[in-house]
C-alpha cells in the first residue's frame, strides 16, 4: 500500500478546482505533511493552472518556515513567468511584498523575467529600485536579469547603466547587452560592443551579432563570426544557421546564402523564411518562387512574412496570376491581412497594372499605415493617373497620416508623368518646409529634374542640378542629356561638360547621349573623344529587354538573344502581325484617297 503522502500527492495532480485542492489541502494539515518539499512543488503545480488562485496560493506557502517559503514562491513566480500569464508573476511578487515577506536573490530574476515577456518596463524599474534597497546589486545573476529586462522593454540607457556597473560580467551578461541593442536597431553599438567582449562569446551573441552585420552590410565580420560559428561546432544548430543565411542575403551574399540552405540536414519556417526573403531582396524573384513552390512539397505552411516576400517577387515578375493565387490562399486559409500583406498585395497588383484591384483592396483593408499608402500612390503615379495620386495624397494628410520621403517621391512621380510642373514644383518645396522639414534625397531631386525636363524647362534643370547637395548620378544626368538632346536649341555650361567626360560611369547611355548632342553641335573631335573613351572602358550599349507573362510563366525577351525555345514561332507570328498592319494601313489610305 502507498504511503499516505504519495496518495495526497496523486490527489493533488488530479485535482481540477479550487474546491477539490482544499479538501486534499484539509486532509494535509491533518496528516501534518503539508510543508515537505514535494507537497509544495505539487501545490505550485496546481497553482499554476489559473490567476485566480494567486492569492489563495500565496495564503497557502506563506505558512512555511523562511526556507521553504523562499523556495515555493521563487518557483511560483518563475512557473507564472514562463507561462503566457507573465503578469500573474508580478502580482505574487506584490502579494508577498505586502505581507511583509522580503524576496531575496532567487526571487528576483524570475520576477524580471516575466517583466522582460510583457514588456512592463514600469515593473521592471520597480522591482531595480527594491534590488538596489535591498543591496542585490552585487549577485551577477540579478544584474543579468535587469540587463535582459532593460534589453527586452527597448531600454537601452537603463540596461547600458546596470552593464556599465557591472563588476564582473559573464557571456550572459554581454549577450543580454548586445541582443538589446540589435533589438532597438543600434547596430553599430552592438558590434562596437561584439569586439569588446572579454570573454568567450556564446550563441546568442554571435546570433545577435551576426543580425546587425546583416543590417549594416558588414560581410567581412560576419564571415569571421561564421568561421568562430564552424570552428566552434556551432554551425550544425538551425539558429545559427539561419543567422547567416539571413546575414548573407542581406550583404548580397547570394551564393552563401544557398550553400547554407542546402547543406542544413533539416529546416524549419525560419530558414525557409530567409531564404526565400534573401532572394526576393537579392533581386533573385523567380529563384524566390521556385523555392516557395518547394516549401509547400514539404508540407511546411507559408507564413506572413513568407507571403510578404512571394508578393514581392510577383511584382517584380509581373507575375500577376500567381500572385491572384497568393491572394486566394490568404483568404482560403484564413490568414489575418494586416498593414504588411496588404501593402505587399497592394504593390502587386499597382506593378502588374491591376490598379482597380489595387484600390479595391486598399479600401478593403481596415489597417492602414505610411507604407500601404504610399504603395497605392506610387502606384497610380507609375501608371499615369496624376490626379487620383494627388486626391489620394490630400485624403493622407486629412485622415492624420504624415507622409514620409516615400510618399513625396510618389507625388512627385505623379506630377512628372502627368506633366503637372506647378504642381510638383509646390510639392517639393512643401516637402522641405514645416511641418514636414524632409531632407529631399537624390531621387528627389532626379525626379523633379526629370518633371522639369519634360516640360521645357532646361534652364531650370541646370540651375537645380548646379545647387543639388549631392553629386548627380547616371540617371539625372541621362535625363538632362536626352531633353537636350531632344530641344537641339541649348548648349550646356563648359564645366558641366568636362564634368562629363570626367565621369566614372560604365552607363553606355550617358556616353551615347553625349556624342549625339557634340555631334549636333559640330563637335566632332569630342565625338571621337566620346567613343574612344567608350571603347578604353570597355563599355558596350546594353540591349534592352522586356518581361512577358504567358499561362502563368514569365518569359524574357533580350534584343539579340535567340535563346527562347519557341522563337521561330514568335518571329512568324510578328511577321503576319506586321503584314496585318501594313495591310490595313494601305487600305486606310485607298479609302481616304477615294
Amino acid at each position: 500500500m502507498l504511503p499516505l503522502k504519495w496518495v495526497l500527492l496523486d490527489s493533488i495532480h488530479r485535482c481540477s478546482s479550487l474546491r477539490s485542492f482544499k479538501n486534499v489541502h484539509a486532509q494535509l494539515v491533518t496528516t501534518g505533511i503539508v510543508g515537505e518539499e514535494l507537497i509544495v512543488n505539487g501545490a505550485v503545480d496546481f497553482f499554476e493552472k489559473s490567476v485566480e488562485f494567486v492569492d489563495y496560493a500565496c495564503d497557502f506557502l506563506k505558512k512555511f518556515d523562511c526556507r521553504v517559503n523562499s523556495f515555493s514562491f521563487s518557483k511560483l513566480i518563475a512557473r507564472y513567468a514562463s507561462s503566457d500569464r507573465p503578469q500573474t508573476a508580478v502580482l505574487v511578487y506584490r502579494r508577498i511584498l505586502r505581507d511583509g515577506f522580503w524576496p531575496d536573490m532567487y526571487v528576483f530574476p524570475a520576477v524580471l523575467k516575466s517583466c522582460a515577456k510583457f514588456t512592463g518596463i514600469g515593473e521592471g524599474r520597480q522591482v531595480h529600485g527594491v534590488v538596489v534597497k535591498m543591496g542585490f546589486t552585487w549577485d551577477l545573476y540579478v544584474q543579468n536579469s535587469l540587463v535582459y529586462c532593460y534589453s527586452v522593454c527597448g531600454e537601452c540607457m537603463g540596461a547600458g547603466r546596470v552593464f556599465d556597473e557591472m563588476l564582473v560580467r559573464d557571456e550572459i551578461s554581454w549577450s543580454g547587452i548586445i541582443s538589446g541593442y540589435v533589438r532597438a536597431g543600434l547596430f553599430d553599438q552592438a558590434v562596437a560592443l561584439y569586439l569588446r567582449m572579454d570573454v568567450e562569446p556564446n550563441i546568442k551573441s554571435l546570433v545577435s551579432v551576426l543580425g546587425a552585420c546583416g543590417r549594416k552590410g558588414y560581410l567581412g565580420l560576419g564571415k569571421e563570426i561564421h568561421g568562430l560559428i564552424v570552428k566552434r561546432g556551432y554551425g550544425v544548430g538551425l539558429e545559427a544557421s539561419n543567422a547567416l543565411m539571413d546575414m548573407y542575403a542581406k550583404c548580397e551574399c547570394v551564393c552563401m546564402t544557398r550553400q547554407i540552405f542546402y547543406e542544413l540536414p533539416e529546416k524549419d519556417i525560419v530558414s525557409w523564411t530567409s531564404i526565400i526573403s534573401g532572394l526576393v531582396q537579392c533581386k533573385h524573384p523567380k529563384e524566390s518562387l521556385e523555392l516557395f513552390c518547394n516549401m509547400q512539397t514539404f508540407g511546411i505552411d507559408p507564413d506572413r512574412v513568407i507571403l510578404t516576400s512571394v508578393l514581392s517577387a510577383c511584382a517584380s515578375l509581373g507575375a500577376l496570376e500567381y500572385g491572384k493565387w497568393v491572394h486566394n490562399y490568404i483568404n482560403h486559409r484564413g490568414i489575418k491581412w494586416d498593414s504588411h500583406i496588404g501593402t505587399a498585395m497592394i504593390d502587386m497588383y499597382a506593378k502588374c497594372g491591376c490598379i482597380e484591384l489595387a484600390e479595391k483592396t486598399f479600401s478593403n483593408l481596415s489597417s492602414k499605415n505610411v507604407f500601404t499608402w504610399n504603395a497605392l500612390i506610387g502606384g497610380l503615379a507609375m501608371h499615369g493617373h496624376g490626379h487620383e495620386a494627388l486626391e489620394h495624397f490630400k485624403e493622407m494628410r486629412k485622415v492624420g497620416m504624415r507622409p514620409n520621403e516615400v510618399t513625396f517621391l510618389a507625388i512627385l512621380t505623379a506630377c512628372c508623368h502627368s506633366g503637372f510642373v506647378d504642381e510638383g514644383r509646390r510639392h517639393f518645396y512643401q516637402m522641405i518646409s514645416q511641418p514636414y522639414n524632409l531632407s529631399p534625397r537624390l531621387e528627389h531631386y532626379g525626379c523633379m529634374i526629370d518633371l522639369l525636363c519634360r516640360a521645357g524647362q532646361l534652364d531650370e534643370a541646370v540651375i537645380l542640378i548646379k545647387h543639388m547637395p549631392m553629386s548627380p548620378d547616371v540617371l539625372v544626368w541621362g535625363t538632362l542629356l536626352n531633353a537636350l538632346n531632344s530641344s537641339r536649341n541649348m548648349v550646356l555650361p563648359q564645366d558641366m561638360l568636362n564634368f562629363l567626360m570626367e565621369l566614372e560611369s560604365h552607363d553606355s547611355g550617358i556616353y551615347v547621349l553625349l556624342s549625339n548632342i557634340f555631334a549636333a553641335n559640330g563637335r566632332w573631335n569630342d565625338v571621337e573623344r566620346v567613343r574612344r573613351l567608350m571603347k578604353e572602358k570597355g563599355i558596350k550599349k546594353a540591349p534592352g529587354s522586356s518581361l512577358i507573362e504567358v499561362d502563368g510563366e514569365t518569359h524574357e525577351f533580350v534584343v539579340g538573344h535567340t535563346s527562347q525555345s519557341c522563337n521561330e514561332d514568335i518571329h512568324t507570328l510578328l511577321n503576319i502581325l506586321a503584314n496585318q498592319v501594313s495591310l490595313e494601313g494601305r487600305c486606310t489610305q485607298s479609302s481616304m484617297t477615294h
